[in-house]
């Protein structure tokens, strides 16, 4: 059965979903069967892999119809890496699920369908709090925080955890925290060293080893509709996703 990762930080430009692509592409590249569902209204990281989705194959259509999921979902660059991808009718969906029961767990019914045939399933979520990403929680094993170097990441994601153990404590309580990954690092600022330090002392060995600088081709590499590992292999951005890769295969 496939591990489910939620990818998540209700603050937006943190790299999450950079981190959500470039860590589904080195997966793929490592010859991982890996699907990433893109459950954020805007699209980007669909758009981050060149991916343009029909009505007819989108994951708010497979909220409602989650028996036919498999067949919306679309192929990569990478035979490994497939996408079922979002588009900006999503963002009704926060609306209509309100008043349905059982309403938390509409994503964790398209996750059960994908399940048996891939080995990792990364949910790209929204910058916010709201009932999609509380569906991503609840179809997740585990959640991936990306956390910008920066003060204000440190302000918000007090709140993320809190809404974390929330969820854990009532409405899925096999979630588990796989880990925080420190993203937009510049070792030449003295802010990022102290955000590293106070984020490790917090999480301790829960902050990956892997940390994702500061990278022009990182930054690039979406307008061209590719992860940064078929951009520009040999970047800092993209041995660093890598690097990112490997370590995650070992708490996975």
């Amino acid at each position: 059965m496939g591990r489910t990762i939620a990818i998540a930080n209700q603050k937006g430009g943190v790299g999450k979903t950079t981190t959500a692509i470039n860590l589904a592409a080195s997966l793929a590249a490592m010859e991982k069967k890996v699907l990433l569902i893109d459950c954020d209204p805007q699209a980007n990281a669909s758009s981050g892999l060149n991916i343009v989705p029909n009505e007819q194959g989108n994951l708010y259509r497979a909220l409602y119809e989650p028996e036919s999921a498999q067949s919306m979902v679309y192929p990569s660059r990478n035979s490994y890496l497939n996408v079922l991808p979002s588009i900006p009718d999503l963002a009704a969906a926060e609306l209509e699920l309100v008043e349905k029961m059982a309403r938390e767990y509409y994503l964790k019914g398209v996750v059960e369908h994908f399940k048996a045939e891939y080995e990792y399933i990364l949910l790209d979520c929204p910058p916010s709090l709201g009932l999609l990403t509380v569906n991503a929680l609840c179809a997740a094993d585990s959640l991936l925080i990306p956390l910008q170097c920066e003060y204000y990441a440190l302000e918000g994601i007090t709140q993320l955890i809190r809404s974390y153990e929330q969820v854990r404590k009532r409405l899925n309580q096999e979630l588990k925290l796989l880990g925080v990954v420190l993203t937009m690092f510049d070792k030449r600022n003295k802010l990022s060293h102290q955000v590293e330090n106070e984020v490790r002392s917090y999480f301790a060995q829960k902050v990956f080893g892997t940390i994702i600088p500061r990278n022009v081709r990182l930054s690039e590499a979406p307008s061209h509709g590719l992860p940064v590992i078929y951009y520009d292999c040999k970047s800092k951005g993209s041995q660093s996703y890598l690097d990112l890769g490997r370590e995650f295969l070992t708490r996975a």
